[in-house]
Parts: structure tokens; C-alpha cells; sequence
């Protein structure tokens, strides 16, 4: 199992009420897409933090993340919600298997 976290630097124009919505907007279209396991999303609770924005993802495999890339659903996704939104990301992928060998997930 895999655990996808991405942080998120907004846009300066990017209010509370539009990051309400794009926490919504990410929950509806990426719960679409089967290889997604599960999605969270939030705000930071520190509202000087550079980082104020995040979605974590859940994949059963490596090689099912790597689908997602090219899934028309999150190709859209990325367009229309991320990136005119954001300004930089940060990505961090984890194993959640102790013992597994991550290079084989």
C-alpha cells in the first residue's frame, strides 16, 4: 500500500471560501478514479504556513499511482483545479506494508 501525500502552495488570490471548494471539487472527481483508494484532503490550521493546502491519496500499488498519471479524469483534474490554483507542490510517497520491500510495491 501506498500513501501519497502532496502539500500545496496557492495562488495569492486563492480565498478561504475557494480553498473550501477546492477541497470539495477534490473529493468529488478524484473518488471517480478505481485506483484511488481513498482521498483526504484539508487546510492548514496554520494560516501563515506556506504550505496551506494538501490531498493524500492511497494506492494499493506503485504501478497503480502510476496509472492514475494518465487517467483522463485526473489529467483534468490536475488542469483545471491544480495548477490554476497553486503556485508550487511538494510530493512524498510512503509504504504502509512494514516489511514490505518498497521497490516491489
Amino acid at each position: 500500500m501506498v500513501h501519497h501525500v502532496t502539500l500545496y502552495k496557492l495562488q495569492p488570490e486563492v480565498t478561504p471560501v475557494k480553498l473550501e471548494s477546492l477541497m470539495i471539487t477534490t473529493r468529488m472527481t478524484l473518488l471517480k478514479i478505481s485506483e484511488i483508494l481513498s482521498v483526504k484532503c484539508g487546510k492548514n490550521i496554520d494560516p501563515k504556513s506556506e504550505w496551506p493546502f494538501f490531498i493524500a491519496l492511497d494506492f494499493e500499488s506503485m504501478e497503480k499511482q502510476a496509472m492514475v498519471q494518465d487517467e483522463a479524469i485526473y489529467m483534468k483534474f490536475v488542469a483545471d483545479v491544480i495548477k490554476p490554483h497553486t503556485v508550487a507542490a511538494l510530493s512524498l510517497n510512503y509504504e504502509m506494508e512494514p516489511g514490505k520491500a518498497v521497490k516491489y510495491s
